[in-house]
C-alpha cells in the first residue's frame, strides 16, 4: 500500500499526517521531557518522522512492504534524507539511523519529496 506522510515539529510539539487509502490520520504530541524546549525545529521534525512511521506501524496503518512518500518542507532535511548529504549533528544522525532501521526491518520503501511550508498538512496541528 502507498502512504503519504507529512511531518512537522517545533521545540515543544511534533505532528504528523498519514494519507492512506481513503483515510487521513492526524496526530500530534507534546515532546517528552527530555526533548521539550531542548531540540531545534529541524531536530523536532526528525523526531516527528521517526515517531510518525513508528506510530503508523504500531497502529497497523503501515505494514511490511508498504511505500511511504515523505513530504518535507525543509531543504536541509531533503538533502540529508534523499541526497545523503553529510550530517554533522549527532542527534540528527541517530534519528536518521532509527528511520533507516525501521525501513529495513519492515521492508518499507521511503521516498522523499520537497514541498513548501504552505503544503505541509501537519503544520496546522502545531
Amino acid at each position: 500500500m502507498k502512504h503519504i506522510l507529512y511531518i512537522d515539529g517545533n521545540p515543544k510539539k511534533i505532528s504528523w499526517v498519514i494519507n492512506s487509502h481513503n483515510q487521513i490520520l492526524k496526530q500530534n504530541r507534546t515532546h517528552a521531557k527530555i526533548y521539550y524546549d531542548r531540540v531545534t525545529s529541524e531536530q523536532s521534525k526528525y523526531i516527528a518522522l521517526h515517531i510518525g512511521i513508528f506510530w503508523g506501524i504500531g497502529t497497523f496503518v503501515i505494514k511490511n512492504g508498504d511505500k511511504i512518500m515523505v513530504m518535507l518542507d525543509l531543504q536541509s532535511m531533503y538533502d540529508m534524507l534523499k541526497k545523503n548529504f553529510g550530517v554533522k549533528d549527532t542527534f540528527t544522525v541517530s534519528r536518521i539511523n532509527f528511520i533507516k532501521q525501521l525501513s529495513r526491518q519492515r521492508n518499507i520503501d521511503l521516498k522523499y519529496e520537497l514541498i513548501s511550508t504552505n503544503e505541509n498538512q501537519a503544520k496546522i496541528l502545531n
